[in-house]
Formats: C-alpha cells, structure tokens, sequence
C-alpha cells in the first residue's frame, strides 16, 4: 500500500540553520527537515563523531540533505552537502547493480559458474556462482588475520586484488551457509571489470552512478570535498593512516555523499540503475541448500541487498557499512518511494539502521495506533528499567520550537553498558519528541548508540528498543500529578 509523507508537520523552522538542503525548503517540508536535522546534530554531539550527513530521497528528488560537524577537524572544515565519506560495504550495492546491469546485457550470468566466467581464476574451489558471491553463500572467507596489513598497496586490477585470496580454502561448500564476505565482492568487483573492459570505479562511476558524486575512496586524495578519516583511542577522536581499498573496491572501497547515495538508492526505485523487474529478482531471498534462507536473524539477503521490515512491518531493503574511518547505511522503503542515507567520518559502535529510520520519519506515514502523550514538562526525575536492571535520575523537558525535548541523565548501568564503545559514551539522553502539537506520542531518544525509536505506552510508560537485546523503559515522575 501506497503511504503518503503525511507525518509530523512540525512548527520548528527555526532548527534549520544548520541545515544543508539540496533544494530551498518550503512549508511543511521544512518543517520536517527542521526535525531531522535536530536528531542528525543531536546525534553527532552525543557520540562525539567528527562529522555526519543524511540525505532523503522520495518521490523521484531529495527533499532534504542534512549536513553536522566537521570533515576536517585541522582546518574546521565542516561538513556540506558536497562532502565525500566513505561508503565501507555500502559499496556492495552498486558492486551488485553493476553485475546485474552486465547481466541485462547478457555479458555475465549470475547463475553459471565464475570459472567458467573468469577463465583466468585459477583456484580449487568448486563451482560458485554471482549469485551466492553476492549473498554470502560462497563459502569465500572475509578478511583474515593474514590481511591485517591491507591498504598498504595499490592494486592496479581487480585480478590482481583477487590473487590475494584465491589461493585460500572455503569456509564452507558453496550453497550451505551464510558467512558474510567482503573478499567475494572484490571477486566480483574483477568480474565487472572483465565483462565490461574497463576499471570497475570507472564502470561505476559512467553507468551505474552517472552524474552522482560516487567514486573510488577519496580519503587522501587531495579533493577538497573528501572527508578526513577517523577512529576513536580511548574515546578521544584519532587521524587515521592513509588506507588503499584498491584489494577490495567493490566490497568497500567507494566514497559518495549523503544526497548522492540517497539518490542512488532512489534510482534503483524508480527501475533507472537496473530495470524495475531485475530489481524485483534482486530482493527474492536465496537458499541455502536445507530450504533455509540465506542471512541473520533480522533480515534475509537477496541479490546483495539485505530484506526485511521496520519496526511497523513495513518493507524494507537495506545494507550497512563499517570501515576504518566510516560508519553507513542505506535503506529503502520501495512501496513508499523513499530512500534515506546516513554517512558518518569515523568507525563507532552504532545501530544504523534504527538510526536512519527514526531520521527519515518525519518525512513517512505515522504509523497506526499512537498513544497520545502530552509533554511531561513538570517532570524532574524518571524511573524506569533498562534491560532487567531497575533505573532512575534526572531529567527536565521543554517546548523548543514547538518540539517536546528532554534531557535524562544516564543511570550508572547505561554509563557501563554504552561505556563498552570506543566513542563518547558519557553524554545525557536527549528525547526530541515528533508530535506535531508538542506531545510525546513518539520522539527519537539519542544515545550514544544512535537513535531509538521512544513510543508512549497504553500504562503510562514510554518505551524504547536500544538495542536488540535492551528495550529501555521510563516513567517521568511529575509532582503534583
């Protein structure tokens, strides 16, 4: 079913100034972008990365490009819609739009075997084909202790890069197992560029992402618009070495931005990258050999694309990404015509996903069965669980540009658990609520692991699954009440 971005029209034009659109935003929708751009800020000061972007694509445009922080913290260079980050696996999608756009035009097939594809390969493995390359299914190893010292050369060709594994045994007989491999992308990364007689960022580059900032990693490259690299020590934020993804370009090698990556995603909607029937064959779960789908416990995996639903049940394709100096996502609602992207300048232990979704919420449907909540603004203290354990502290709302916000802070067991990341850990919560009047119905509550999605509850309570294994759950004690 067709939903239409009727959502959270908020009064907080004024939250926009540090905004960075693609177009000038008008109205309700720069009410929305307001709101997204309070929880990609809010975000980046509570986990204390350098930078960060989003961007969300709907309806065939970008209705709002989000920049926050710093891609260069030297200069103070900020981050703008223009800035390049790099991609990390979320490179993996267009590595598998490319195979598919070779396979419209007859020049590969994801079901024969790569051997026979790749008379060059030289390997003992058995036959394995695209297709369980790109789920996983290869039985390929991923990176190895072996590899520890990758990124210290360039490869000049996707053979090249693939030379440095294919002397290795499988994990496992192809078509029995999900283990999830970045070295079978750059198998078919040297795929692409044999089939299509060019180097693969380039056959990207022209046609699966024409006119779309997305290319080769361009961290050191000299380009003004690329993004420094960083890590954490001991939650202090660190510069990163100079790293070479030539050994896997098409498993996580590629830079874009924000709105580039969005748009990328929205082409694929649209049946623009490859046609919308070929998409369709992309998201049919594989098999393994027992019945069983190929992936993890929340999601199945197609084609490269992961499948899944969101916290409502709706439809969503997605794929995450983790490298050094990077940290991104991007997920499609298809039936909604919505796409949203969240990039960020350093590797930190983070729920993507969630994140990225409670980003693009001001833009979607309000899902069905809220229960209203108003403001708790007499509230100075809450009390609740997080996990099994007993919590309380303080806490203090206001009215900000029409917006329910609060401020709670951290019981000593969240300080313990969030303090197990590399990066900032110490920072209060913050609940910015989405209620178009001021209440509470729903508000992304920031934490060091991003943003979870805070729903009142029928009982009074207000509730919110922090990570998959920890719902946190609050009462605001209101005096006088």
């Amino acid at each position: 079913m067709m939903l239409r971005p009727i959502a959270y029209i908020l009064g907080a034009t004024a939250l926009l100034a540090s905004a960075a659109p693609a177009c000038a935003q008008t109205g309700a929708n720069a009410d929305r972008a307001a709101v997204a751009q309070r929880l990609l800020d809010t975000l980046r000061e509570t986990n204390g990365v350098p930078g960060m972007a989003a961007a969300v694509w709907q309806d065939g445009r970008i209705v709002w490009d989000g920049a926050s922080g710093q891609r260069d913290r030297t200069s103070g260079a900020p981050v703008t819609r223009d800035t390049l980050f790099r991609l990390a696996s979320v490179s993996k999608l267009l590595t598998v739009a490319a195979v598919m756009q070779l396979a419209e035009q007859g020049r590969i097939d994801p079901d024969a075997p790569v051997q026979r594809q790749l008379p060059w390969l030289d390997t003992r493995w058995p036959a394995i084909t695209p297709r369980q390359i790109a789920a996983h299914v290869s039985g390929l190893p991923h990176y190895q202790a072996i590899d520890a010292d990758r990124g210290s050369r360039h490869y000049a060709t996707g053979r090249d890069a693939v030379a440095i594994f294919a002397g290795r045994d499988l994990l496992s007989p192809p078509g029995t197992a999900y283990s999830y491999s970045s070295w079978g992308y750059s198998l078919l990364g040297a795929l692409v560029e044999d089939k299509a007689g060019r180097p693969f960022t380039d056959y990207v580059a022209k046609k699966v992402a024409p006119g779309l900032a997305i290319r080769a990693d361009a961290t050191d490259s000299g380009d003004p618009n690329a993004s420094r690299a960083y890590g954490f020590d001991q939650r202090r934020v660190v510069d990163l070495p100079r790293h070479d993804f030539s050994y896997t370009w098409g498993g996580g090698g590629l830079s874009g931005t924000a709105s580039a990556v969005a748009s990328f995603g929205g082409r694929m909607i649209d049946g623009r990258v490859v046609r919308s029937d070929t998409f369709d064959a992309m998201l049919v779960p594989v098999k393994l050999a027992d019945g069983k789908a190929a992936g993890a416990e929340d999601y199945e995996v197609g084609f490269g694309w992961r499948i899944g639903s969101d916290a409502d049940g709706a439809p969503i394709v997605h794929h995450n990404g983790v490298a050094l100096g990077a940290r991104s996502t991007l997920g499609l609602w298809r039936g909604e015509r919505t796409a949203v992207s969240l990039l960020s300048n350093a590797s930190w232990v983070s729920r993507m996903e969630p994140t990225a979704q409670m980003i693009a919420a001001p833009f979607r449907a309000a899902p069905a069965g809220l229960v209203a909540a108003e403001c708790p603004l007499a509230a100075q203290r809450y009390r609740g669980t997080f996990g099994d354990v007993a919590v309380e502290g303080a806490v203090r709302f206001r009215i900000e540009a029409g917006l329910c916000v609060g401020t709670a802070d951290q019981h000593p067991a969240m300080l313990a658990y969030f303090g197990t990341a590399m990066q900032r850990s110490d920072a209060p919560l913050t609940i910015v609520g989405l209620d178009p009047k001021g209440g509470l119905s729903r508000a992304g509550i920031v934490n060091p692991f991003g943003i979870a999605d805070l729903r009142a509850q029928a009982d009074g309570s207000f509730a919110a699954p922090i990570t998959t294994t920890r719902r946190l759950v609050l009462r605001f004690d209101q005096p006088g009440r």
